[in-house]
């Protein structure tokens, strides 16, 4: 069996030659951060971080998603972060795209390679170092924990290529989900999951639901249909979508189009009544 692979940002700068052309866009229903343009420049250094660079995919932003944060992150060899989290009602979720990533907490040792992730609850104190040759590229989803009494979210470790994936009924396994947090148990108000199309899949109707989605292209290429408009996407990419944003698309080929996908689940919709 052949392992996955994963896009990882390469930054650098395009040559003064290059035309002034791309595919990034910002609307109210959705954003498009094209691969293309996380480069150098755009960078931002994280305080609590050593020997570490981030691009910042999505923020909370009036008009656009407003549950979650998420980074990509680039750690030289020998660098990291001890205290990483400045917030500690905030979860966190890693996942491995290049090299070696050692995430510690309670003295222990999680060592993460390309596929491999992490779900740190709220209030755990963790760190994460690069302990390889080689830099390592992850991506990092945080979110403001919602508590519910009685159900207190555990740490989850492992590796995506190592969970049987779910198809979507009716599909013929050509279009299936992998899920890397526990679906069933509601002390969990976010899900990570890995969703592969395989060329010509499609999702084949438009999505209209309250879960926001930061989307991070693996591989592969598709259409996407997001609001009125049809989007070109190629591993690299990120999507950020708000609520009830339609969202369908085409897998494109030839390989299978694979991402990253973010929702907000299992909570109550709070209107500030007492």
């Amino acid at each position: 069996m052949n392992r996955p692979r994963y896009y990882a940002p390469e930054g650098g700068l395009p040559a003064q030659t290059d035309l002034l052309t791309g595919r990034a866009v910002v609307t109210e229903a959705y954003t498009v951060i094209p691969r293309g343009v996380l480069r150098d420049i755009v960078v931002s250094v994280l305080p609590e971080w050593a020997g570490t660079r981030a691009w910042i995919l999505n923020r909370p932003v009036a008009g656009g998603a407003t549950t979650f944060a998420q980074y990509l992150m680039e750690i030289a060899p020998g660098g990291g972060s001890r205290a990483p989290e400045p917030e500690l009602e905030v979860q966190s979720f890693l996942f491995v795209l290049e090299g070696t990533l050692t995430v510690r907490r309670l003295g222990r040792d999680h060592v993460l390679t390309p596929g491999g992730f992490a779900y740190l609850p709220p209030e755990t104190l963790w760190g994460a170092f690069n302990e390889g040759q080689e830099p390592a590229k992850f991506t990092w989803i945080r979110k403001a924990h919602q508590p519910l009494p009685g159900h207190t979210p555990a740490p989850v470790f492992g590796n995506e290529s190592e969970i049987e994936p779910t198809p979507m009924p009716g599909t013929d396994n050509k279009w299936r989900t992998t899920r890397m947090i526990p679906v069933e148990d509601v002390a969990y108000d976010m899900h990570v999951n890995v969703v592969t199309f395989e060329p010509g899949a499609v999702i084949p109707f438009a999505e209209t639901h309250v879960m926001e989605h930061g989307l991070y292209v693996l591989e592969g290429k598709a259409v996407y249909r997001l609001n009125q408009d049809w989007v070109e996407v190629e591993e690299g990419d990120y999507l950020s979508l708000r609520a009830f944003c339609p969202q369908a698309c085409y897998a494109g080929g030839p390989s299978n189009f694979r991402y990253l996908l973010y929702k907000d689940v299992n909570r109550q919709v709070l209107l500030g009544g007492r």
